[in-house]
C-alpha cells in the first residue's frame, strides 16, 4: 500500500491542482451562459426613495433586471439555524433577511437589484443606468454604542439593538467569589472583525431545467446537501428540487458553509431568462458581501488566591452580529463559549454574551468559530494575571492545569474532556522552544537595540460537536462486480485532503491502493446525504460512518463467500484486508470476491461519533520588536499538539501550519474597518486589508503528542482549527512580553507597527 495511517503521505488531490487542472467554480463555463451583476447599497442605512430600472432593462444585451418586486412572493427570508433567548425574557429578534432589499438598506453592500446580460460588461453598463436614490439614516457601527440608550436602531422593532442574550454559568455566584478573592485581575479586550478572504471568492453558476423543474447550483461549499436544502426552502421548493455541485473549492474557512441571498436570485434569473447564469464577483465585492467574523468587546475578571490559583472567572461579551442574521450568525459567540475554561481547574465560571445588531455585514463562523476568541480571553487573562502578581506565565499555567489522571474531566462549564495529557505536552513544548534559555536571548536582543518577547498559550477546543449530540455524516462504500472500489462521503472538501484521508483509511481495510479508489464528494446527486465539513468534525464523523458502513459491507460479502464456498459463515474470517477460511491457507480480498462471483456489494451509513472530542496543544512564540518602528518579527514558533490518532502527518501538520498563519494574520495585521460615522468600509480591497505572506514567518517547529480520544473508533481528534485557536494569544502574549520594560501589559489586536509604536511612545511620555 502507498498510504499507511500515521505516515506522512502526499495528497492525492494535488497533481491536478499544481498543474493547473483544478476545476473551480470560475472554470465551469456553461453553453449559452449569461452574466449577472448585483446592485448593492452604497450607504449603511436608509430608505430607498427611488429605484427605477427601466433604462437598464432597455440597455443593449440586457436579458433581465430583478428587484425585490420581481421575485416570487413565495420566496422566504433566510433564517438562522440556531435560536437563543433575548434579554429580559423576550425571544431572540429575528429580522427578515430577504434575497433583495425591499424598501430599506442596512449596510454597505446590501443587495438591491440584479442585472443579467449577454456579457459582464453589458451588465455593468446597464447597472450604471439604474436610477437609485436613498434617504440616508444615521448608522450604528460599534456594538457597544449600538446597545446604549439613544443609539439608532438597525431594526425599529428592536430598539436596543440586542438580538440575543445568553448567560452561561451562575454570574451571581461568580461575582460573590470574585468579591471574596484576595486578588482580582480585570481587563478589556477588543477582538477584531476579520474575514476569511480565501483565494477563491464566492462565485456561482446557476441553471434551470424546465423539463424536470430542477435547479442546479455550481458553487464552492463546505456543505452541499445543507446548501441545497436551504436554497430550496428559501425558494419554497420541494426537497430535491435544487442540485448542488461543488468540485474544487479554493478555501473557505467557514465562509462558504452557509446559505447566502445571492443564490436564489441566481437560480431565479436562470429560470426567468432560460439561460445558465454566471456570477463572478471581484475581490472588492467579496470583501463586502462575504460574511465577517469575530468582532467582540470583552470585559473579563479573574479571581486568584495569593499563590496564583484561579478561583473564578467572569466574562461579559458584546458581540456584533451585523445587520442581518445569516444561517450561522449567532453560532460562534455562543456555541463554543465553553472554551473559556481552557485547560484549567477554575472552580467557577460565568459568561454573558450579548449579540448586537450593527449596520455592517453579518457574521458567521471563521476558522475556529468562537474557540479562538474564548481561548484568547482565558490565555490573555492568564498572562495579565501572571504579570500583575509577579508569577512566571509558565508557572501560573502549570499551577492551574488539569492533570492527566483527572481524565475524563468535567470542567463544570459546558464541556467534559474525555482525554488529554496537558502537563506532558506543556513541558514538551517549553523544552522544544528552549523556554529556559530565553532570557539570554532577550539580553542579546537588547544589546542590538531590539525588544525580545516570548509568549505561550495552551489551547483546547471542541471538535465534532455539539457535546453529547454530534451531528451525523454519510459514507457509502461500493465494491462493484469488476472489483472496482468506490467511496462517497457527504462533506465538502475545500482543500483539506479528504480523498487522501478517507481513501487511505479504506485502502488499509480493503486491500486496494488508495489512488485506485473512485472517490465522490461535493455533489448532491452523486452522494445521497451529507451534513458538511466544519467545526473540525469531518475526520471523526466521516470516519465513524465509513467504518460502520465497511463492517456492514464485510458481513454481506462474508455471507456470500460462505455460501459460494460451501463453508460455515463462522469459518469465514476477515483480517488484514481479506477473507480467510479457518484451518486453510485460502485467502480472498473483497474485490476478488466481487470479481469471482460477478456481483457487487455496497453499504452506507449516516451516523455520528459517540461524542465530541477535544484537540489541544501548547504554542510558544518568540518575537522581536523594533522600538523605533514598532515592527514585529516572529523569530521562532513551536507547537506540540494532541490531535489524537494522527491519520496522515503531512495533512495534520499542514492544517496546523495554516491555522497558525491565519491567527497571526488577525493578531498582527488583519482588520475589517468601517467608518464609525458613515458606515463606509475602509478595507474593501487588499490594498487596505492586509494579509499574511510567507516571507513574514520562520519555519515552524510542529510536533504531535497523540492521546487518542475515546469518542470515535479512529481515536482521532479534529486538526483543522488547532493552529488558529492557539496562535492569537501566543502572538499577543509574546509582543506584550517584549514591551514589559515600558510597563505595558495589554495592546489590542491587530499589533500593527503603528499601534505598537504608539503604545511605546505613550508609555515613554
Amino acid at each position: 500500500m502507498s498510504v499507511r495511517i500515521g505516515r506522512s503521505e502526499f495528497r492525492l488531490e494535488d497533481t491536478p491542482l499544481v498543474t493547473g487542472n483544478g476545476r473551480y467554480t470560475a472554470d465551469e463555463t456553461l453553453p449559452g451562459e449569461a452574466a449577472l451583476v448585483f446592485l448593492r447599497s452604497p450607504v449603511a442605512s436608509g430608505s430607498i426613495r427611488t429605484l427605477d430600472v427601466a433604462a437598464a432593462r432597455a440597455a443593449p444585451g440586457v436579458l433581465a433586471v430583478l428587484t425585490a418586486a420581481d421575485l416570487p412572493e413565495t420566496f422566504r427570508p433566510i433564517l438562522p439555524a440556531l435560536f437563543h433567548p433575548g434579554p429580559d425574557g423576550r425571544d431572540m429578534h429575528v429580522p427578515p433577511y430577504r434575497a433583495l432589499a425591499d424598501g430599506t438598506v442596512r449596510y454597505v453592500g446590501d443587495l438591491v437589484a440584479a442585472v443579467v446580460a449577454e456579457t459582464r460588461a453589458a451588465a455593468e453598463d446597464a447597472l450604471e443606468l439604474i436610477e437609485f436614490d436613498i434617504d440616508e439614516a444615521e448608522p450604528v457601527i460599534d456594538p457597544v454604542a449600538a446597545r446604549s440608550s439613544g443609539s439608532p436602531a438597525v431594526w425599529p422593532d428592536c430598539p436596543d439593538n440586542i438580538c440575543f442574550r445568553v448567560v452561561t454559568g451562575d454570574p451571581q455566584a461568580v461575582r460573590q467569589a470574585i468579591a471574596a478573592a484576595p486578588n482580582v485581575v480585570r481587563e478589556r479586550f477588543e477582538i477584531t472583525r476579520v474575514t476569511a478572504a480565501p483565494m477563491e471568492v464566492r462565485g456561482a453558476r446557476g441553471t434551470f431545467d424546465p423539463d424536470s423543474g430542477r435547479y442546479t447550483l455550481h458553487v464552492g461549499t463546505q456543505a452541499p446537501h445543507r446548501l441545497a436544502e436551504s436554497v430550496a426552502e428559501m425558494m419554497s421548493l420541494a426537497p430535491g428540487s435544487v442540485h448542488v455541485t461543488s468540485r474544487d473549492t479554493g478555501g473557505s474557512f467557514g465562509m462558504k458553509n452557509a446559505h447566502y441571498p445571492e443564490y436564489p436570485v441566481i437560480l431565479h434569473a436562470a429560470e426567468t431568462t432560460g439561460r445558465p447564469i454566471r456570477w463572478e464577483p471581484a475581490r472588492t465585492e467579496s470583501l463586502l458581501a462575504d460574511s465577517h467574523s469575530r468582532e467582540q468587546v470583552v470585559q473579563a475578571a479573574l479571581a486568584l488566591d495569593d499563590d496564583g490559583r484561579f478561583l473564578a472567572l467572569e466574562v461579559e461579551i458584546c458581540a456584533a452580529v451585523g445587520a442581518y442574521l445569516g444561517p450561522m450568525s449567532v453560532h460562534p459567540m455562543v456555541a463554543n463559549v465553553g472554551s473559556l475554561s481552557g485547560v484549567y481547574t477554575t472552580p467557577q465560571i460565568a459568561a454573558t454574551v450579548d449579540g448586537v445588531f450593527t449596520n455592517t455585514q453579518n457574521m458567521a463562523p471563521y476558522r475556529g468559530a468562537g474557540r479562538p476568541e474564548a481561548i484568547y480571553i482565558i490565555e490573555r487573562m492568564a498572562d495579565v494575571a501572571a504579570r500583575r502578581l509577579g508569577i512566571d506565565p509558565a508557572v501560573i499555567r502549570r499551577r492551574n492545569m488539569i492533570p492527566a489522571e483527572a481524565m475524563p474531566y468535567d470542567t463544570g462549564f459546558v464541556f467534559t474532556y474525555d482525554s488529554g495529557d496537558f502537563p506532558t505536552i506543556f513541558d514538551e513544548a517549553l523544552r522544544r522552544a528552549d523556554w529556559a534559555g530565553f532570557e539570554a536571548r532577550r539580553r542579546e536582543a537588547e544589546a542590538r537595540g531590539r525588544l525580545s518577547g516570548i509568549g505561550l498559550t495552551y489551547a483546547i477546543e471542541i471538535a465534532g460537536g455539539p457535546p453529547a449530540k454530534p451531528m451525523p455524516e454519510y459514507a457509502r462504500i461500493e465494491v462493484e462486480a469488476d472489483g472496482t472500489v468506490a467511496l462517497g462521503i457527504g462533506g465538502g472538501d475545500t482543500g483539506m485532503g479528504h480523498r487522501t484521508t478517507y481513501a487511505g483509511i479504506l485502502s488499509e481495510r480493503i486491500g486496494v491502493d488508495p489512488e485506485k479508489i473512485r472517490f465522490a464528494t461535493g455533489d448532491t446527486d452523486a452522494v445521497a446525504r451529507g451534513t458538511g465539513s466544519f467545526g473540525s468534525r469531518t475526520t471523526a464523523a466521516v470516519g465513524t460512518a465509513m467504518l460502520r458502513a465497511f463492517d456492514v459491507l464485510v458481513e454481506k460479502a462474508r455471507a456470500r463467500t460462505a455460501e459460494a464456498l460451501e463453508v460455515a459463515e463462522a469459518d469465514v474470517e476477515f483480517t488484514d484486508g481479506a477473507f480467510t477460511i479457518v484451518g486453510t491457507d485460502r485467502r480472498i480480498t473483497l474485490p476478488d470476491v466481487a470479481r469471482h462471483f460477478g456481483e457487487g456489494f455496497e453499504a452506507d451509513d449516516f451516523s455520528a461519533a459517540d461524542n465530541a472530542n477535544f484537540p489541544n496543544g501548547c504554542h510558544v512564540c518568540e518575537v522581536e520588536v523594533d522600538p523605533e518602528t514598532g515592527l514585529v518579527e516572529i523569530l521562532r514558533y513551536t507547537v506540540v499538539d494532541d490531535v489524537g490518532t494522527v491519520l496522515n502527518e503531512a495533512l495534520v501538520y499542514g492544517q496546523i501550519h495554516g491555522g497558525i498563519v491565519q491567527g497571526a494574520g488577525q493578531a498582527l495585521m488583519e482588520r475589517m474597518v468601517y467608518d464609525r460615522d458613515s458606515g463606509q468600509p475602509l478595507t474593501a480591497s487588499f490594498l487596505d486589508y492586509a494579509m499574511p505572506r510567507a516571507g513574514e514567518f520562520p519555519l515552524f517547529d510542529i510536533s504531535c503528542h497523540p492521546v487518542p480520544t475515546t469518542t470515535n473508533a479512529l481515536g482521532a481528534k479534529g486538526a483543522g482549527e488547532a493552529g488558529v485557536v492557539g496562535s492569537l494569544p501566543a502572538l499577543v502574549n509574546a509582543v506584550v512580553d517584549a514591551l514589559v520594560p515600558y510597563g505595558i501589559d495589554h495592546i489590542d489586536m491587530p499589533l500593527t507597527p503603528d499601534r505598537v509604536w504608539e503604545a511605546i511612545r505613550s508609555a515613554s511620555r
